[in-house]
């Protein structure tokens, strides 16, 4: 029986990788998703923050198993000069080889300069910190917050795995109480006090794939993706309001409407979310 069930699972995973979109038709046809999820149905969450001791903030997310690791490290630096009391946040994600196959070795590729690039519009556009908040003093020194996320192992939805990790990063961090010299030019940081971040908001995001013109699902995996016809993202804060929709690609879902749909399922989302933690 198990030499049986063994040769069953072999020829599965050669059907699956042959021909992948036949593989994930016949699961649609009964319903379910390859990994046993329903359409709209979302992965399990957990959420570790401090565990870098190094950073002044950091968070370890898992999204099924997706894992995203970031940390927030703060340096000094001279405001421009157009914004004197404004300081900086700087979100990256890197996608290394090391968490999938589809990632190369080297410089970072598109897709991550891509997320990196939507993750800085979302924490910025949300008013997520309070960049007046990072200033030490007008004109001479304010805080640099670089926001830096890994994905130690991709399996899907990168982009709402990191964010969450970003967000809760920066609501663990601390900076340290700093004093600027007029005299000297120098800026000297306590040992001691440290003071909370300024948390203004608190966005997520829940993200949608759109396949075969009519079938809405959530939380796609890695192996869905690549077979969707288009992505919706939405971008809520704690308090229900849409920040940010997001479509990538050209699908349609047939008779719905699929952002009123996916802002309605992104919402109870967020509530199963905030009820949870």
């Amino acid at each position: 029986m198990a030499s049986t069930s063994t040769t069953d699972d072999l020829k599965a995973a050669i059907f699956q990788r042959l021909h992948p979109r036949a593989y994930f038709e016949r699961f649609v046809a009964e319903k379910v998703r390859p990994d046993g999820r329903e359409f709209h149905e979302w992965r399990d969450v957990s959420v570790n923050v401090g565990s870098i001791s190094t950073a002044n903030g950091s968070a370890l997310v898992r999204l099924g198993n997706t894992t995203v690791v970031c940390g927030v490290k703060a340096e000094i630096a001279e405001p421009e000069l157009d914004q004197p009391e404004d300081g900086y946040l700087v979100p990256n994600l890197d996608l290394p080889a090391i968490c999938s196959p589809k990632f190369k070795p080297g410089p970072p590729g598109e897709e991550a300069q891509v997320l990196s690039d939507r993750l800085n519009d979302v924490l910025l556009s949300s008013g997520m910190v309070d960049l007046k908040s990072l200033c030490i003093h007008p004109g001479s020194a304010v805080w640099v917050l670089y926001v830096d996320a890994v994905c130690i192992n991709y399996d899907g939805n990168a982009f709402d795995a990191t964010l969450m990790a970003m967000v809760a990063a920066l609501r663990n961090t601390t900076l340290p109480q700093a004093t600027f010299d007029d005299i000297s030019g120098r800026t000297t940081c306590s040992r001691k006090t440290q003071i909370p971040l300024k948390i203004l908001r608190s966005p997520s995001s829940m993200s949608f794939g759109i396949f075969d013109g009519s079938l809405l699902i959530a939380d796609p995996t890695s192996f869905e993706e690549p077979l969707l016809d288009a992505t919706l993202t939405i971008v809520l804060d704690e308090n229900d309001q849409v920040l940010q929709t997001t479509q990538l690609g050209s699908g349609v879902v047939e008779h719905e409407d699929p952002l009123l749909a996916c802002i309605t399922a992104a919402k109870q989302r967020r509530r199963d979310l905030a009820n949870a933690s």
